[in-house]
């Protein structure tokens, strides 16, 4: 397309959605242990959800919801669902930078997040560590190289 005009792009990533068991807890976990802001915090057709995001990204959200926040799932599909979640066997995570991988891998400790992976150098340089939050989504942690 050597020449062509560009009609369109992706020009930055606005949300994502995690699954959660307990939208209270998640609400907990993310904003009062990983210090996140509550940006939206909505009820829809008797489904509650919400969406979160870091202090310093206002517009990336991040969607937490019940398996029941969709109307139009099915009660059996929704068991499964929750079953999966509980489980840990979702397959949804979510991947932070942070400044000091040591320093949030034992705050995270501290406050009593499940261990996912200890702090680790990579063959790149970065330095990550992993924890599950309340419903089992695996959130990693990445220090870029040099920091």
């Amino acid at each position: 397309m050597s020449g062509a005009q560009k009609v369109w792009c992706v020009t930055g990533f606005e949300a994502c959605t995690l699954v959660v068991h307990d939208l209270d807890e998640a609400l907990g976990f993310y904003c009062a242990v990983l210090g996140f802001v509550l940006r939206d915090d909505i009820e829809a057709r008797q489904a509650q959800w919400a969406s979160v995001s870091p202090p310093s990204q206002p517009n990336t959200r991040i969607l937490l919801h019940a398996p029941g926040a969709d109307p139009n799932i099915a009660p059996a599909d929704r068991q499964a669902i929750t079953d999966l979640i509980t489980k840990g066997v979702l397959g949804q995570r979510l991947v932070c930078t942070i400044d000091s991988c040591a320093a949030t891998f034992e705050y995270l400790e501290a406050a009593g997040a499940e261990v996912a992976q200890e702090p680790m150098r990579k063959p790149d340089g970065t330095r990550d560590c992993a924890f599950f939050d309340p419903s089992g989504n695996l959130l990693r942690f990445i220090q870029p190289r040099g920091r």
